[in-house]
């Protein structure tokens, strides 16, 4: 099994600027065609920073890809860096040169000046891969039965490099296994619970196959993972395992690979030609923005009302004032009547409503902190439910959000 390991080069990153996304896009890539990444790390824009991280990824991995430092400005150390790794010179590349100065030419309102030309030197020993959409190339080395790749860190630049170029001359010079991942979306249920759950069903996993429990707000992703240089036996090695795995999480079962609650909830609304409204309070319109953004939402969801400020939900939900009084703000019968009166305002076959305190202080409502009640209302009952998500605010948003979304899935028949 061939084993890679990312090195991502920036100062920006180690202060938290910058989100490292590229290294989760060349994971992806690598496990694609069948290579493990076995480390991650980010690396300051030094030379002995460089050098120290080249060195210890002899003992892990075959392949090394570093991204950053390959920019015009004195702060772009990698070039330079690598060649003192590899005892190396920077030659003129007159391809690269002709390439830059089309690029200015053509798509640069300043001019160009020494420092662009400058990024045509490149080390002689190396395998220039060129970057058709900037001016950095990207530079294949190999040493010591090792392959050592250094691309931009330009995100767009970077992804076309790995794509035309990188994944194609690593799948020709080496036999790579095929890699498969399987993934089933769960809500409802903690992570502990579903593996009691499944004892059984792992212990008798055939060898090969890995099994992983990855926990998020409000819900967990089941990972089954195998590798093999036949794909089909492979493949249909996973889904006889997959196939006994969905009885016995039937009832916390969303669904499979990457798709997020909300593309679910999408999906079952459009196929069962079932309508959606909201009325949202403590969550603010997060759940109407993570609906709408999914094109085609308008097939099912009518539109919803944020209604935040107590007054409001008396005035544009129509909740009665003495319910309020009575109960408080935060409460089942608020939440109830909010879900039906939305429901019937846009004449919708299921309605979800929030209402809660999310922090740091109490405001209009007298719940605890994190205290969240959610409503939906279908055609025929409003069934409801108190929830308490903690202290902490963003938390206490996105857990009840993600619990708005599990609920309606339940009850959507």
């Amino acid at each position: 099994m061939m084993q890679a390991e990312l090195l991502s080069i920036g100062d920006e990153l180690l202060i938290g600027q910058v989100v490292n996304t590229n290294a989760v896009f060349l994971s992806k890539a690598l496990n694609s065609i069948g290579i493990e990444v076995v480390q991650i790390s980010c690396i300051s824009d030094q030379k002995e920073a460089i050098i120290e991280a080249l060195d210890e990824s002899k003992k892990r991995a075959q392949i090394i890809l570093l991204t950053g430092g390959l920019g015009p400005t004195k702060d772009d150390i990698t070039k330079h860096t690598l060649c003192v790794y590899f005892n190396d010179i920077l030659v003129e590349n007159q391809e690269i040169k002709t390439h830059i100065e089309h690029i200015f030419s053509s798509y640069v309102t300043t001019p160009i000046n020494q420092e662009n030309r400058k990024q045509a030197l490149l080390p002689s020993k190396a395998r220039i891969l060129k970057n058709e959409h900037g001016t950095a190339s990207g530079m294949w080395f190999e040493k010591d039965n090792q392959v050592i790749i250094a691309l931009p860190g330009v995100p767009f630049e970077m992804k076309a490099l790995v794509n035309n170029h990188v994944l194609p001359a690593l799948k020709e010079k080496y036999t790579l296994p095929y890699i498969k991942h399987i993934t089933i979306q769960t809500y409802g249920l903690g992570e502990s619970a579903i593996a009691e759950r499944l004892i059984h069903w792992e212990n008798e996993l055939p060898r090969g196959l890995k099994f992983a429990y990855l926990p998020n707000f409000g819900k967990v992703r089941l990972r089954l993972s195998g590798k093999d240089f036949n794909s089909i036996e492979l493949t249909e090695r996973m889904e006889a395992e997959i196939d006994k795995l969905i009885p016995i999480i039937k009832d916390i079962y969303v669904g499979r690979d990457e798709d997020s609650i909300e593309q679910i909830v999408h999906r079952k609304f459009i196929q069962k030609k079932a309508t959606l409204s909201l009325a949202e309070s403590c969550t603010g319109g997060q759940i109407a923005t993570l609906l709408t953004s999914i094109p085609g939402a308008s097939a099912y969801f009518k539109g919803g009302v944020v209604a935040y400020h107590t007054q409001s939900k008396i005035d544009l939900l129509s909740v009665p004032k003495r319910l309020i009084d009575q109960h408080s703000v935060v409460s089942q019968p608020v939440a109830e009547a909010m879900a039906k009166n939305v429901q019937k305002h846009y004449h919708t076959d299921y309605a979800i409503a929030t209402t809660g305190n999310a922090g740091p202080t109490k405001g209009d409502a007298d719940a605890e902190i994190g205290t969240v009640w959610i409503a939906v209302a279908s055609k025929s009952k409003v069934i409801s439910e108190k929830f308490v998500f903690g202290n902490h605010r963003e938390r206490v948003i996105h857990k009840a959000v993600q619990k708005a979304l599990e609920l309606v899935l339940q009850h959507l028949k």
